[in-house]
């Protein structure tokens, strides 16, 4: 009996999790009548893409969508090249207040959007980021970067230190043996970040929506047309959220499932 209580802990939480999405797609791909009908049947009746043409087919749907994976690409980028940097000093080089600052990394995310956004909106008017894919990319990032330098540390933690000192007795420089033995090593749990920071950013939707006026993204640009738009759209815009995010983990899953030691071909 043991053994089953954690298959049966597996199948309701994946039915937690897929239960959701799979309505939504339901409704994404129905006629737009049956997206009205009641009771909702839980299998396809008909196929129709009725629904995701409207979606398209309405002005700002593709400028949106190219603003979300502009943003989502930048935090992405961002969240790696500044978080695996100082996880890799958190974790190889001891210093004063190490446990401190980490201890602060942790808190900036006790301060919420919603006080930071009036003073980001008036410093990036300011500047000339406000409403740009690289303004709201920066706060996308510091969102994302706590987790980001906290998972790369401990990543760069579990790798032994005795195998850099190998490659630097075989010639290496030390930037030639963290790019030859330690990132190779790394690079599961740098794709798991790269996932973190990449959905984080497509689903983010209050600093993108005060942060922006004509260049929203996607969540914004969905936003300020949920009071005014039929419950096709609502449907097909929730469907075309959930998408980018599952196709790039399903992307990158040799990574995630080398990172629970899981060989996957």
């Amino acid at each position: 009996m043991s053994r089953v209580w954690p298959w049966l802990l597996a199948l309701v939480f994946t039915f937690w999790v897929l239960l959701p999405i799979y309505l939504i797609a339901l409704s994404a791909f129905a006629p737009r009548e049956a997206v009205y009908a009641w009771p909702k049947a839980l299998w396809p009746r008909e196929v129709s893409l009725d629904t995701l043409r409207f979606f398209f087919g309405v002005e700002g749907v593709w400028r949106a969508t190219a603003t979300s994976l502009a943003v989502a690409g930048l935090t992405m980028l961002f969240s790696l090249l500044l978080g695996a940097p100082a996880g890799y000093a958190l974790a190889r080089y001891p210093f004063f207040g190490r446990d401190l600052f980490r201890v602060f990394l942790i808190l900036t995310r006790a301060f919420p959007i919603v006080v930071l956004a009036l003073p980001l909106a008036v410093l990036f008017l300011r500047v000339g980021l406000y409403d740009t894919p690289l303004g709201v990319a920066l706060v996308h990032t510091a969102l994302t970067l706590p987790f980001s330098v906290m998972v790369s540390a401990s990543l760069f933690l579990s790798i032994p230190k005795e195998l850099e000192e190998a490659a630097w007795t075989l010639g290496c420089t030390r930037s030639q043996a963290f790019l030859k033995v330690v990132l190779p090593l790394a690079l599961p749990g740098l794709a798991a970040t790269a996932i973190f920071a990449f959905i984080t950013s497509w689903n983010e939707v209050f600093a993108a929506s005060v942060l922006t006026l004509q260049n929203k993204t996607l969540t914004a640009f969905l936003l300020s047309l949920l009071d005014e738009s039929p419950l096709p759209f609502k449907f097909a815009g929730g469907f075309f959220l959930v998408v980018p995010a599952l196709v790039f983990i399903f992307a990158v899953r040799r990574y995630l499932f080398t990172l629970w030691g899981i060989a996957s071909r």
